[in-house]
């Protein structure tokens, strides 16, 4: 009885879920992972919107041939079982089948490359670009240089590092707030964008480190970070919000423990807090965290960490 009301409900959550997680997703921005959850992140790019539809488009071909490969399977197992066929056909080939099966799988396999082609070129296609942010890995932070961000001639850029954000550290930087800074995915220090504008991201691994990889579910990126090699890519977000990731290569015996954060804010934002962090990082966050806040207590920035 326990066992067949363990199936049931188990039966319920994947039928329910999904739609939870629609329901959830139009009301919320889903930046973050949320329990149980069974689709994407929210999209917060065009090259995630992509994805997303990617994605949808190939259950269309995968579950039905799932579906026609298990009935034929039952269909064998009944029908030509020992008691049922105790003489098997001598059938060595079939013109009409082999035509089906041959041509089937590469009618399918062509109207997945189409799209899949057009999606990979998106992304690697770089557009004109308003910035530039160079990430680097090391066992276990990341560091975020803003390229020509320097005041001055000769000025230093703005950059600094991203660690775990641990937790006797919430109350002093002011991230008590478990909902909006999930416990190993907030940082002390996130990466901060202003929305709307394309972000050519250069990742890169210390040359002495491992491979490592900067993955942003929300964004639609993901790539690696190789000592020696510089790799690159862009977004553009599309709305203000505070995003979660993680490395995602297995780096060490900390690689649970290095999150990437990235919050998008307005243009002004934006423009304030670099021209402060170039003299006061500290001081930059806490100007920019306090209103940012201020904004999360309306429910706008980020969604708290369950389903509606």
């Amino acid at each position: 009885m326990n066992r067949a009301y363990a199936m049931m409900m188990a039966i319920i959550c994947l039928i329910t879920a999904p739609i939870a997680g629609l329901v959830s997703a139009s009301v919320a921005h889903a930046d973050q992972p949320h329990p149980w959850q069974m689709g994407l992140q929210a999209p917060a790019t065009e090259i995630m919107h992509q994805i997303s539809w990617f994605e949808k488009y190939t259950l269309w071909f995968i579950v039905p041939v799932t579906l026609f490969v298990l009935a034929l399977l039952i269909v064998v197992a009944v029908k030509f079982r020992a008691d049922k066929n105790p003489t098997p056909s001598r059938t060595s080939h079939n013109t009409t089948i082999e035509i089906v099966w041959t041509v089937a799988p590469v009618l399918i396999l062509f109207m997945l490359a189409i799209p899949s082609f057009n999606l990979l070129n998106a992304q690697l296609e770089i557009p004109e670009t308003d910035m530039t942010v160079k990430a680097t890995a090391t066992q276990w932070q990341w560091n975020y240089e803003y390229e020509g961000s320097g005041q001055g001639e000769g000025a230093s850029p703005v950059a600094f590092d991203s660690y775990l954000l641990k937790e006797p550290d919430r109350a002093a930087a002011g991230k008590t707030d478990i909902a909006v800074y999930p416990r190993l995915l907030a940082v002390d220090n996130e990466m901060i964008i202003p929305v709307g504008k394309t972000v050519r991201l250069l990742v890169t691994a210390a040359p002495t480190d491992v491979i490592h990889a900067f993955a942003m579910p929300a964004f639609g990126v993901k790539i690696d970070a190789v000592p020696g090699r510089l790799n690159e890519t862009w977004f553009r977000a599309e709305r203000e919000g505070l995003y979660y990731g993680q490395c995602s290569e297995l780096c060490g015996k900390d690689h649970a423990y290095m999150p990437i954060a990235i919050r998008v804010v307005s243009e002004d934002k934006y423009t304030a807090w670099l021209a402060a962090a170039a003299n006061d990082l500290p001081g930059a966050y806490k100007g920019l965290l306090a209103s940012a806040d201020n904004k999360t207590a309306a429910g706008v920035d980020v969604a708290a960490n369950d389903v509606k």
